[in-house]
């Protein structure tokens, strides 16, 4: 899993703050969305599976798909 702290971010990424309001469930479905079509990836797979479980498990799900673009951290 790539959450890091502030201090390890990686520069050229975007940048989402776990605790902030972008790192509300509705705001990463809604990135992870955006996201997939950009990359033309299965929306209805990514979404089954980042609502599959908890939140823990829809970070993990949204990390394993967008992490080479996305940093999260808290």
């Amino acid at each position: 899993m790539a959450i890091k702290s502030v201090k390890k971010l990686m520069k050229g990424k975007r940048k989402i703050d776990l605790t902030g309001p972008d790192g509300n469930a509705y705001v990463l479905l809604s990135m992870a969305k955006e996201y997939a079509e950009q990359l033309d990836l299965d929306w209805e797979l990514v979404n089954k599976e980042m609502t599959r479980g908890d939140y823990k498990n829809l970070i993990e799900v949204f990390d394993s798909y967008f992490g080479d673009f996305v940093d999260l951290y808290k």
